[in-house]
């Protein structure tokens, strides 16, 4: 758990990026040891020989061979007024393997041997020559064995291997606390919040209050705050709607069965012979039938959801026959033409029922567009498939769509085409074809007439049928 959170997975990255500061400063590292070795071996071998100098008489072989073990040396040459001396002697065990010169040397060099050392497990016998200290010669030259040198530099490696841990350890360690009290909590905090406001959006009180002091994260709560402030908002605002609407149905539904009434009364009066009654009595007539249709209309609306389409194979061009012979008594003696353009043979997958709603809105719309213009008119209803959607487009001839009405175009109780409309019609169409997985598109609107699109999806309906 703790490696899967974010302290954890920062105090792994830390111990692994100490480390690696480590492996990469460990080769000049092990290379500056190397050569201080190799240059204190020089200077105490200056020593051992100053003090073979210092004796008036040849050094016994026991003084000689304590004075190179202490020096940790097998020969000492030493080179003065151009002459080369041999100062302390011991048996060679074998030939020179190489010689290193520290007089010159370059840091690639230094490294390059080092690392050669290292891995050079053979017992190696070589030659060092360096520049004597206080001006004690010209050179310095002596032959000593390698494995005395690789084992100190191997020790040495292993100690700054173990202090490179403790150092990764500690700052690791240390990091691993601060990350915690300035980052973790504080997020841990939002979180919190987030959870608490989740249990009542609702509740404007559990609305976060930024209070971190680093920048990044109080931008985080200030946003957060924001989107709760607004969620809280529509929440309250939909309850609100949610309210209002079920008392308007409620209300339309009364209204409804009170003009059902009145409408049959409206009916008689057309039979009278009075003929003020005859001539009110069409206007009644009208206002009764536009103030029903608003109550169920707004009755439909204001239901949860539509239901969803009962997929069946419908033959389209039966079922616009029947919007059309329906729409042609409508019209009466107004001069509209019909055209249809359906192919007798095309059948869809639709729910019949609201594939009807939909046509039938789009043509009485268009219908009573022409209607109110006073002007000859005529609506054309064509038809068509590829190989991804069925594509049904009805089209007229009438004035256009008012800008309000494309503005708003499926938006309730605001698309309203004609005066005194409702704007329901083209919501509940557009909710309807989205419920078949399709859509219902605005081509054009003008002068020279108004064309509306629907496209329902073949893909959708197969996945169905396979169901």
């Amino acid at each position: 758990m703790v490696l899967n959170s974010l302290s954890g997975r920062f105090l792994m990255l830390t111990v692994a990026f100490v480390m690696l500061a480590e492996v990469l400063i460990f080769v000049p590292s092990i290379a500056r040891f190397r050569e201080d070795y190799l240059l204190l071996r020089l200077e105490r071998a200056q020593i051992a020989s100053l003090a073979s100098s210092a004796a008036e008489d040849m050094i016994d072989d026991e003084l000689e061979a304590e004075l190179l073990s202490n020096a940790g040396v097998l020969n000492v040459v030493l080179r003065r007024d151009e002459m080369r001396q041999l100062i302390l002697s011991s048996p060679v065990p074998q030939p020179i393997y190489q010689s290193y010169d520290l007089r010159d040397v370059t840091a690639w060099q230094l490294m390059r041997d080092a690392l050669a050392c290292l891995l050079d497990t053979e017992e190696r016998v070589i030659r060092v020559l360096g520049q004597p200290v206080r001006d004690g010669g010209q050179l310095i030259e002596v032959t000593m064995q390698s494995q005395p040198l690789r084992a100190a530099m191997i020790d040495y490696g292993l100690r700054i291997l173990v202090l490179s841990l403790v150092i990764s350890i500690i700052t690791a360690g240390l990091l691993f606390f601060a990350v915690r009290r300035l980052l973790v909590q504080p997020i841990r905090g939002v979180v919190g919040a987030m959870q608490a406001y989740a249990q009542a959006p609702e509740d404007a009180r559990r609305i976060i209050v930024p209070s971190a002091t680093l920048v990044e994260l109080r931008e985080a709560e200030v946003a957060l705050k924001s989107m709760e402030t607004q969620l809280t908002g529509a929440l309250k605002q939909k309850e609100r709607l949610a309210q209002l609407g079920g008392a308007v149905a409620k209300i339309s539904h009364d209204l409804r069965n009170i003009l059902t009434t009145a409408q049959l009364f409206a009916d008689r009066m057309e039979l009278s012979d009075d003929p003020a009654v005859q001539r009110a009595a069409p206007k009644i007539v009208r206002s009764v039938s536009r103030a029903v249709n608003l109550c169920e209309t707004t009755l439909a609306f204001g239901k949860a959801e539509e239901p969803a389409p009962a997929l069946d194979r419908v033959q389209l061009s039966l079922l616009v026959n029947d919007v059309v012979d329906s729409e042609r008594l409508a019209a009466g003696d107004h001069d509209i033409s019909f055209s249809e353009d359906v192919p007798a043979g095309l059948t869809l997958r639709a729910d019949p029922e609201q594939l009807f709603r939909v046509i039938s809105n789009l043509i009485r719309n268009a219908r009573q567009a022409i209607v109110a213009s006073r002007a000859p008119g005529e609506i054309c209803i064509g038809a068509a498939e590829d190989d991804n959607e069925w594509i049904i487009r009805i089209r007229d001839t009438g004035p256009g769509l008012p800008p309000k009405a494309r503005e708003f175009l499926f938006q309730p109780f605001q698309g309203g085409i004609r005066k005194g409309g409702t704007g329901l019609g083209l919501a509940i169409s557009a909710e309807l074809i989205r419920g078949h997985g399709g859509r219902l598109e605005l081509e054009h609107s003008d002068e020279t007439g108004t064309a509306f699109t629907i496209r329902l999806p073949k893909g959708a309906n197969e996945l169905e049928e396979s169901l």
